[in-house]
C-alpha cells in the first residue's frame, strides 16, 4: 500500500514540470490560433481573387472570429460583400476597419461611396473629408474630392426637390428625384417622394416601381407595402393587392389601415375566384350573379366594374338563349374600354348566336387589330364571314322561322306548319300556285337539310347542301338547280299528313 507522504512527494517532485508542459500547451494555442487566422486571411485572399465568393467569405468569419482586432479581416470580408451585392452587410464591417484604423483610407472612401448611394449625404461627406486629411494616395484624394463635389450639389439638388414637392409641382419634383436618385440608388427618403410625386401624376406603374424598391432597402416598412397594395387594388389587380397587404401584416398584425384593406381586398377576391371557377364549370347564370355581387362590393373602383360585366359579358355569350342580353353587356364594357378584346371576341360570338352576321365581322376585324395572330379571332372572322355570305343567299333556318340552335322536333313542327300553309293544292291562281310551288320547294329543302346531321353541320359551317356550286357535285341535291321534286319519287320524297 502506497502511503500518503509518497504520493506529495511524487507531485511535488514532477510539479514543476507539470507548469511548464501547461505553459507550452497555453503558447501553442495562442500561436495556433494566430497560425489559424493567417490560415484563414491566406485561403479567403486566394478563392476572392479566384471569383469562389462564398468560400472566400466563410474564411473571412472564420478569420474575425479567430481575431476580432484584425482590420484586415473586416475589411476583406467587406470587400467580398461588396462582390456579392449585400451592401447593407459590408457598411458594418467597414465602420469597424475605420474604428480599429481611422487613417484606413480605402475603408473610408468605401464607405463614404455607400452612404452616397444611401442618401445620407451628410455622413458621407464626413467620410470624404476624412480622407483628404490624412495624405491619401493621388487617386484617393482625387476620387474624395470628386465625391465630396457630388454630395454637395446633391445636398442643393434634394433641397430644391423638396421645394417643389411641399409646392405640389411634382413633375419638376420627380424630374429634381431622378437625378438624386441615380447617384442615391438606395435612398428610402428620395423613392418614397417619387412614388408620391407618381401617383398624384398617374403614373402608377412607375411608382410601383419606387415602392417595391423601398420596401426592401427598409426592413420595417409596412406604408410601403400599404400603397403597394391599394395601388393595385385601385389598377383592379385584386390578386397583387392581396399579396402585398399580407407582407404589410406579416411585419404588423395589427396594422389598421392594412387590416381593414386587407378585409375588403379578401372578400372581393373570393367572389372573383368563385364566379371564375363557376364559369369553369359552364354554371353561367350563378357566375352572372357572382360577378353582380362583385360590383356591389367594390362600386368605386373602375378596373372592377369593367372585369365583372367583361366577364358577365362572357358568361351570357357561353350561355344558352342569352345572345341579346350579351350583346348590352358587352357593349357596356366596349363604350367604357372600346380596345376590350375579350369584349370584342365575345360580343362577336353573341352577334353570331342572334343572327347579325355582319355586326360580328366588324368585331371580329377590330378585334383582328390589336391581335393579329390570334387563331380564335381568325376562326371567328372566317365563321362570321362564311355566314354572312350565306345569309344573303338562302338561310333554312329563316325560311322555316326557327333559331339556330332548334332542335329537331321544333324543325319539323315549324316544317309541318309552313308546307301546310304554303302547299301549291291550297292556290287556285297560276301565279299564285308557282310562287306557291317555289316557297314549298325551300320549305321543304330546309326541313331536308336541317333534320339531316351530316347537312345541317355542313350548313352551319357555311355551305348549302342545297347548291351545285358549293357542293361541287354533292350528292343528293337539287334546289331549283338540282330539279329538287318533294310532290314525285326519288331521293327526297315527301308524303304529308297533316291531320
Amino acid at each position: 500500500m502506497v502511503s500518503t507522504e509518497h504520493v506529495a512527494h511524487k507531485i511535488l517532485t514532477y510539479l514543476p514540470y507539470v507548469l511548464v508542459l501547461i505553459d507550452m500547451r497555453y503558447e501553442g494555442v495562442k500561436c495556433g490560433r494566430e497560425g489559424s487566422v493567417d490560415h484563414h486571411m491566406e485561403m479567403g485572399k486566394k478563392l476572392l481573387a479566384a471569383g469562389q465568393l462564398a468560400d472566400a467569405l466563410s474564411h473571412f468569419h472564420a478569420a474575425v472570429d479567430g481575431d476580432s482586432k484584425n482590420y484586415l479581416a473586416y475589411y476583406r470580408r467587406a470587400t467580398v460583400y461588396l462582390a456579392m451585392g449585400k451592401s447593407k452587410s459590408a457598411l458594418p464591417d467597414l465602420s469597424k476597419v475605420i474604428e480599429l484604423k481611422p487613417d484606413f483610407t480605402s475603408a473610408r472612401l468605401q464607405r463614404g461611396n455607400l452612404l452616397l448611394k444611401q442618401g445620407k449625404l451628410d455622413e458621407a461627406e464626413s467620410d470624404f473629408r476624412n480622407v483628404l486629411k490624412v495624405h491619401p494616395s493621388e487617386k484617393e484624394a482625387t476620387e474624395a474630392q470628386h465625391q465630396l463635389t457630388k454630395s454637395d450639389e446633391l445636398q442643393r439638388l434634394v433641397a430644391e426637390a423638396r421645394q417643389s414637392y411641399h409646392s405640389k409641382d411634382y413633375v419638376t419634383a420627380a424630374a429634381q428625384l431622378d437625378t438624386i436618385i441615380e447617384t442615391c440608388v438606395w435612398d428610402v427618403t428620395s423613392r418614397e417622394m417619387r412614388a408620391d410625386c407618381f401617383i398624384q401624376m398617374g403614373e402608377l406603374g412607375k411608382a410601383i416601381g419606387d415602392l417595391k424598391a423601398s420596401s426592401k432597402l427598409r426592413n420595417d416598412n409596412t406604408h410601403a407595402f400599404y400603397q403597394l397594395s391599394t395601388i393595385y387594388y385601385n389598377l383592379g389587380d385584386h390578386e397583387m393587392s392581396l399579396n402585398e397587404v399580407r407582407e404589410c401584416l406579416k411585419l404588423d398584425p395589427d396594422h389598421k389601415q392594412c387590416f381593414s384593406h386587407y378585409k375588403q381586398v379578401k372578400k372581393l377576391n373570393k367572389q372573383i375566384q368563385s364566379a371564375e371557377e363557376l364559369i369553369q364549370e359552364q354554371r353561367y347564370e350563378e357566375a352572372v350573379s357572382k360577378y353582380e355581387a362583385v360590383m356591389k362590393t367594390e362600386p368605386n373602383v373602375v378596373p372592377f366594374t369593367i372585369l365583372a360585366k367583361e366577364r358577365i359579358c362572357h358568361a351570357l355569350t357561353h350561355g344558352q338563349q342569352q345572345a341579346t342580353r350579351a350583346i348590352s353587356m358587352c357593349s357596356e364594357v366596349l363604350r367604357e374600354d372600346p380596345d376590350n378584346l375579350n369584349a370584342l371576341k365575345d360580343r362577336a360570338e353573341a352577334y353570331i348566336q342572334d343572327e347579325q352576321y355582319e355586326e360580328a365581322v366588324k368585331d371580329y376585324e377590330n378585334a383582328s387589330k390589336h391581335s393579329e395572330n390570334d387563331r380564335e379571332i381568325k376562326e371567328g372572322l372566317d365563321k362570321a364571314q362564311r355566314l354572312l355570305k350565306q345569309s344573303r343567299k338562302r338561310d333554312y333556318y329563316k325560311i322555316l322561322g326557327v333559331k339556330r340552335t332548334a332542335q329537331k322536333k321544333e324543325i319539323i313542327k315549324a316544317y309541318r306548319k309552313l308546307a301546310q300553309q304554303w302547299h301549291p293544292d291550297n292556290f287556285q291562281d297560276p301565279d299564285e300556285k308557282k310562287k306557291a310551288e317555289n316557297k314549298f320547294i325551300d320549305i321543304a329543302q330546309a326541313k331536308e337539310v336541317l333534320t339531316d346531321p351530316e347537312m345541317r353541320t355542313k350548313f352551319d359551317h357555311g355551305e348549302d347542301p342545297m347548291d351545285p356550286e358549293s357542293q361541287q357535285g354533292h350528292h343528293g341535291g337539287g334546289g331549283h338547280h338540282f330539279h329538287f321534286n318533294p310532290f314525285g319519287s326519288g331521293p327526297f320524297n315527301f308524303k304529308f299528313n297533316f291531320h
